[in-house]
């Protein structure tokens, strides 16, 4: 169905996802990287967040969140890839990641996201992106 080229798109989708998770990292003596977490969505993309009912936001208010809570109650976090599936076609591409997300030192949590991207110039981008607590 897609390709395998793990000297090429597969590389930058791997990257473009570490670097994800590492952007939304922080501790009371650094922060997160919220531009750099920005930087790698399209314009409109919309983020699908774990909880129910089911509803999409920006990635804008999605970082608003996000900072309220690292000022607050969340004093770190810390997230990092467990395990990747990546389907390239042309310049499309799904990813399935599995992230270990640990909140104020505590022991890690897993998380399921998936991800739609494109490549457009030349790079890829996010598209949109739906995450949940892992099963099992």
């Amino acid at each position: 169905m897609g390709t395998v080229d793990p000297s090429g798109d597969e590389v930058e989708i791997r990257a473009l996802i570490e670097r994800q998770f590492a952007s939304l990292s922080w501790t009371p003596q650094s922060s997160a990287d919220w531009d750099g977490f920005a930087a790698d969505f399209l314009p409109d993309a919309r983020l699908w967040p774990s909880a129910r009912p089911a509803a999409s936001c920006s990635v804008d208010s999605f970082v608003v969140r996000m900072k309220g809570l690292a000022g607050g109650s969340l004093l770190s976090l810390q997230e990092t890839l467990a395990g990747l599936e990546i389907i390239v076609s042309g310049n499309v591409a799904v990813a399935a990641a599995i992230c270990e997300m640990a909140e104020n030192g505590g022991l890690p949590n897993r998380n399921v996201e998936m991800l739609l991207l494109v490549k457009s110039g030349g790079a890829w981008r996010i598209a949109s992106q739906a995450w949940d607590a892992a099963a099992g």
